[in-house]
Formats: structure tokens, C-alpha cells, sequence
């Protein structure tokens, strides 16, 4: 049996998630990183994008929407701006998001906020690729 550790995925809405898991792949701001059992101490940033869970051999898919992950001799907590499984979301919606977030970048003026406005845009669609593609259905 693999080594597990407690992982608890925590939303504003809801716990997404809470239990005894084998792996976590987590979008870092910094780049993507996977948390096992006894992994150092750690505090990072997470941006918009799909966090893997593994438990008992098999993934779960989740969309993260920003936010923070810290891993402690608990385990890891991430606390997420937003955090929906692939099976509950409403692709539709997620589109919409992403076609008003286009629009809305002309009303930015040239500077940081329009910056971090095309960032975030690119991370949702970067998401919209990877849900839509053959692999994630």
C-alpha cells in the first residue's frame, strides 16, 4: 500500500475535498508541483488550473481558480479562491466567463492591471484546453 497523508481542499463555498490521499499535483504560481507523503514544509501560491488528486491509484480532476496550498506534518491544505470537480462543472458557464474576460480586457488600461487581466484570461483558457481535449473527458 502507498503512503498516504491528510489533504484538505477548501473553497469559500465548501470543503471540496478532505481525506487520506497517495499524491497531490498542484498549479503553483512558480510552476506545477506534486506533494506526497513526508514532503517538506512548504507555503505557495496557486493559479487558476486543474489540481490532480490521487487516491487509492486513480486521479480525480479539480478546478483550482487561484489561491494558497501549504503543506505542514498535517499534510496539505489548499485554500482556493474556487474549487470544482470536472464532473460538476458547468462548461457552458466556464466559457461564458472566459468570453466576458475578452471582452472586459478593452476596458483595462495599459499597465499592471491589464497585465495580470491577460495572465488570468490565459490561465482559464489554458484550463478550457486541457477540459475540452480527449484526455480529460
Amino acid at each position: 500500500m502507498a503512503n498516504t497523508f491528510h489533504f484538505d481542499l477548501v473553497s469559500p463555498e465548501k470543503i471540496a475535498f478532505s481525506g487520506e490521499v497517495e499524491q497531490v499535483d498542484v498549479p503553483g504560481v512558480e510552476g506545477d508541483f506534486g506533494v506526497l507523503a513526508g514532503h517538506s514544509p512548504l507555503v505557495a501560491s496557486i493559479r487558476p488550473g486543474i489540481l490532480t488528486v490521487t487516491v487509492g491509484g486513480k486521479n480525480e480532476k479539480i478546478i483550482v481558480l487561484g489561491g494558497l496550498a501549504e503543506v505542514s506534518d498535517k499534510g496539505l491544505t489548499v485554500l482556493a479562491d474556487t474549487a470544482t470537480s470536472l464532473a460538476e462543472l458547468d462548461r457552458v458557464a466556464f466559457a461564458k466567463q472566459i468570453e466576458d474576460m475578452e471582452e472586459n480586457l478593452k476596458d483595462n488600461e495599459p499597465g499592471s492591471a491589464l497585465d495580470r487581466a491577460i495572465s488570468r484570461l490565459d490561465h482559464f483558457k489554458v484550463i478550457q484546453q486541457r477540459i475540452t481535449s480527449t484526455g480529460m473527458h
